[in-house]
């Protein structure tokens, strides 16, 4: 534990999930995909690191040990999701139980296949966040996307929602009108990486 988090003025923990088998991409699992020379995953963790996130979970899924023997995740809190083949879902329960007792009163939770949300965007939904009732999104040309940031007192009854791939959009589709949104289509691009096609993004 750092001297800040400690003090308690790091209340927001970076939720990375990145558990997926790209079943689309021919089963390459998406945190080992290469993105300017490194394990996408890592790029992720860089990305929250940089925005203002001292502390990150990071939840894995299709090969687990070989993201953690290729990618560069000292310092993360690393949660195995067992059952990632069900859908994101699970991941997102499997990372918010992991927060349990940290002392954390938000989640700040990304998307590993989506390199074009870079720190400025996740810096703006961060700072939009506050206490443990916040819900936060990004949004881009008005419409919701990630990053969010979800409240602790929220995360109970997301993570009951929480199924298949869904993640926690039936919650935020519940509480759309208590969901603070943050623009951040000047400065990200909100591409998701799951076909072959879309590959042509990595660099």
């Amino acid at each position: 534990m750092t001297d800040k988090e400690a003090r308690g003025e790091d209340p927001t923990v970076g939720l990375l999930l990145a558990a997926g088998g790209g079943r689309r991409l021919g089963g390459r699992p998406k945190a080992l995909l290469t993105h300017r020379g490194r394990p996408l995953v890592e790029h992720a963790v860089g990305v929250l690191r940089a925005a203002g996130c001292t502390r990150v979970h990071v939840v894995l899924g299709a090969a687990a040990d070989v993201v953690r023997e290729r990618a560069r995740l000292a310092g993360c809190v690393i949660v195995t999701n067992p059952q990632w083949e069900s859908g994101m879902g699970t991941s997102l329960r499997a990372g918010l139980a992991s927060l349990a007792g940290t002392g954390a009163r938000a989640a700040l939770v990304c998307l590993v296949d989506q390199p074009g949300i870079g720190p400025r965007a996740v810096a703006r939904v961060l700072a939009a966040g506050g206490d443990e009732f916040s819900l936060v999104s990004a949004a881009y040309d008005g419409v919701r996307g990630h990053p969010v940031l979800l409240g602790a007192g929220h995360w109970a009854d997301v993570a009951a929602t929480a199924t298949g791939d869904r993640g926690a959009r039936a919650y935020l589709e519940e509480h759309a009108e208590a969901i603070t949104l943050v623009e951040c289509g000047d400065v990200a691009r909100p591409f998701d990486i799951d076909t072959p096609d879309d590959l042509a993004h990595l660099g």
